[in-house]
């Protein structure tokens, strides 16, 4: 079973708990606002599973390491994602060394994410985060730009998710992939992807995280019964503080269960299929 995390807007956020295996937190929302500090460090010491990610795509460069390393002292996560630079393996895999080197007392297990433009240079970036830096997880992203030179389709969103499938095959294919080593999933381009994924082959990943349903179900979007063909732009982080009252939790829940059922599972028996017009 791949464990599950969803980012949510913090009124919302324990709900979403009762509904995901895990919690994602994002550095830069540790910092700039006390509310979500004060949310995650609940869970952590619930005894959750926290994995701290260096807000990347979400600032389009990591966080700083050293205030990055800072709060992975203060708020002690499970995992964290060491500083990584976009679709850039050289300086991915040089920052990676410069961390371990620096940090090799902070608490928690270390995630690297593959990075690069082309198939060799996420073959050797996978190769130096396995073998180099020797990271306690490895974790693949949803948007590299060569999931459309790899698998070309007028809409980028099938690119991206079957784009990312062909990379694991391919790496798995060219014995890359490390199968004692867990893998993480960055993000989602189309919920349908994590379908692929359900075979033995693929035991190897441990998790995933993405705010897909919970943003849709804020935008009024209903996952239909073969998931969705589109995706919303907005990023969670910047409805982080979205009002209670504004929230449809219904349909926000409706999209949780039918995503967990493309990942773990066939239809979840809480989806009512009757009453779902999406895909007509």
């Amino acid at each position: 079973m791949i464990k599950i995390a969803h980012e949510a807007p913090i009124d919302v956020f324990e709900e979403v708990q009762k509904l995901t295996d895990y919690d994602y937190a994002l550095v830069h929302l540790l910092e700039q606002n006390g509310r979500y500090r004060d949310t995650f460090e609940r869970a952590v010491k619930k005894g959750r599973e926290v994995i701290l990610d260096n807000s990347i795509f979400e600032l389009e460069e990591a966080f700083e390491a050293d205030r990055f390393a800072m709060w992975v002292e203060r708020l002690k996560p499970t995992w964290y994602i060491i500083p990584d630079a976009l679709e850039n393996a050289e300086k991915t895999m040089q920052q990676a060394a410069d961390w371990i080197k620096t940090y090799k007392d902070i608490p928690g297990k270390s995630i690297g994410v593959v990075q690069g433009k082309t198939y060799q240079e996420i073959r050797d970036c996978y190769r130096a985060m396995d073998e180099i830096a020797k990271v306690d997880m490895i974790a693949i992203s949803f948007d590299y730009s060569y999931y459309q030179e790899s698998v070309p389709h007028p809409n980028k969103y099938v690119s991206w998710m079957l784009g990312r499938v062909k990379l694991i095959g391919d790496l798995l294919r060219d014995g890359i992939i490390n199968k004692d080593k867990p893998h993480h999933l960055l993000g989602c381009s189309l919920p349908q992807e994590f379908s692929f994924y359900k075979h033995a082959d693929y035991n190897f990943i441990y998790s995933l995280d993405t705010s897909n349903p919970v943003v849709h179900g804020l935008k009024n979007i209903q996952y239909s019964f073969d998931g969705l063909w589109s995706k919303e732009s907005q990023k969670l982080h910047e409805l982080i503080d979205y009002p209670l009252e504004e929230i449809g939790w219904s349909l926000v829940e409706h999209n949780i269960k039918a995503f967990r059922g493309f990942v773990n599972g066939g239809p979840n028996m809480d989806y009512n299929w009757k009453t779902d017009r999406t895909h007509e």
